[in-house]
């Protein structure tokens, strides 16, 4: 079997939890698998958005990768007879947006989001703004093993560049608040990572009235996410606090999500974020069904605070589109990551670290407190998160591990919760540990990772 047939016949190495994703030119993201993929999935959505002709809208962050990337897309689709069109750098957000008010069959995200230039991506939409189920990319897996027909010469797809594309998606975003809200007033710095909100995030912050101080907006190609943005927010913690700044913001390399400091430079955890939203919806009536959807990753103290405000967490896997699926599938209307994913689906149809921010600015306003004391409705439960690398994540599938791990699980059941999960989207496996018993905390780690290094140190009793 050649090299090309044998990453199209496994699905679970192509598709992760956010697309595909892997080291440029390796063996998933190369020139050649960008025009296969864009085979295989314009053949799947050809015709989905009821237009006389197929179009695809294509998107890109700053990566110098996407000059390769986005022709290749660009080729495979206008090959079947797809037209094309391209924004340049834009948030994911604003493709997903986009690729349903345009009726674009799909829309494509050129982006590894919050990992190094070396890696890039490609994240699909169908017709409606959403990203892709698991079967659906399992059907453009089968694709990529089959044949294609080629369109004939004069049946061809036209490429085009969207030249409005930023200022659309600033206007849309900005519909977060009511024509008598602002942001004005508020001293703000932003980061935007050198990636694919460099322009929009500055343009809507301004336009919304605030003091914008932006940070990481002048990518060249191999700076995105470097030392920056929500992956390195530190630098934007302290400028926010040397500047004197009511809100620190800092946003990944698409986007998508978004941390934040208060105005003493100190971070806010993506939960506290999530729970100050449920708390302003639920007071207002509209968290649909008093529930908001988290991930096996939040936090018990997210759980807790949700309980005794009358409202309840439901817990979905890691990643935004399994928590999407979650809302979508039982009409809930909030829904959130530790890592800065956010998602309001009455407003967005995937995560939007703009959107987000300038929700969360316009609550602080009005609260008319400061940072440290509004986006910190509760106590988080402490707890630690330790990444091993170089480990095959199938040792997770081992049956000998698997029992070791559920041992400590078992034991640790009334004083900690352990969580231990490979990453979907980087070459990691993650252990979370969680307990009011710091000491616990790093016992527990560190008899896993033994346990994950092969080590099998088990010999110590809690």
């Amino acid at each position: 079997m050649d090299k090309k047939n044998k990453y199209m016949n496994n699905v679970e190495k192509l598709f992760g939890t956010d697309g595909i994703r892997g080291r440029v030119n390796g063996e998933k993201i190369n020139a050649l698998m960008a025009v296969n993929i864009a085979m295989a999935a314009g053949e799947y959505f050809y015709g989905r958005a009821g237009t006389k002709r197929p179009r695809v809208l294509i998107g890109k962050d700053t990566r110098l990768s996407g000059y390769m990337l986005e022709p290749a897309l660009v080729a495979g689709f206008t090959s079947l007879g797809i037209d094309s069109i391209t924004t340049g750098p834009l948030p994911t957000p604003g493709i997903a947006h986009l690729t349903n008010v345009l009726r674009c069959d799909l829309g494509v995200m050129i982006s590894a989001s919050h990992n190094p230039f070396q890696d890039n991506g490609i994240k699909l939409f169908n017709a409606e703004g959403y990203k892709l189920s698991d079967e659906v990319e399992s059907q453009i897996q089968l694709l990529l093993q089959k044949d294609r027909i080629l369109a004939q010469p004069e049946q061809l797809g036209r490429a085009r560049r969207m030249e409005d594309a930023i200022g659309r998606y600033i206007e849309f975003i900005k519909l977060i608040l009511n024509k008598k809200e602002d942001l004005s007033g508020l001293k703000v710095v932003l980061d935007c990572a050198n990636g694919a909100g460099y322009k929009v995030g500055p343009e809507s912050l301004f336009e919304l009235g605030a003091d914008v101080q932006s940070v990481s907006i002048s990518p060249d190609g191999t700076n995105i996410n470097k030392m920056c943005g929500a992956i390195y927010p530190e630098k934007m913690a302290k400028l926010t606090k040397e500047s004197g700044s009511s809100i620190g913001v800092a946003l990944d390399g698409d986007a998508d999500r978004v941390i934040f400091s208060d105005e003493n430079g100190e971070l806010v955890h993506g939960d506290q974020i999530i729970g100050v939203l449920a708390n302003e919806m639920f007071l207002k009536r509209e968290l649909r069904k008093e529930t908001v959807v988290g991930t096996v990753m939040s936090n018990m103290s997210l759980e807790e605070y949700l309980f005794d405000k009358g409202m309840k967490l439901v817990r979905a896997n890691v990643g935004d589109r399994y928590i999407l699926d979650e809302m979508l599938n039982n009409d809930f209307n909030l829904g959130g990551e530790p890592s800065g994913h956010v998602l309001l689906t009455d407003h967005s149809k995937t995560g939007d670290g703009l959107l987000t921010a300038i929700k969360i600015i316009s609550l602080l306003k009005r609260s008319g407190k400061k940072a440290s004391d509004f986006l910190r409705p509760f106590k988080m439960k402490p707890y630690m998160i330790k990444n091993l690398e170089g480990i095959n994540k199938d040792i997770l599938n081992n049956k000998d591990v698997k029992n070791m791990i559920g041992s400590i699980q078992n034991s640790l059941i009334s004083k900690a919760r352990v969580l231990v999960r490979a990453s979907g989207t980087e070459p990691l496996i993650r252990i979370m540990v969680e307990s009011d018993d710091t000491q616990l905390i790093e016992k527990s780690i560190n008899q896993i990772s033994c346990i994950l290094k092969n080590e099998n140190r088990f010999d110590e009793e809690f």
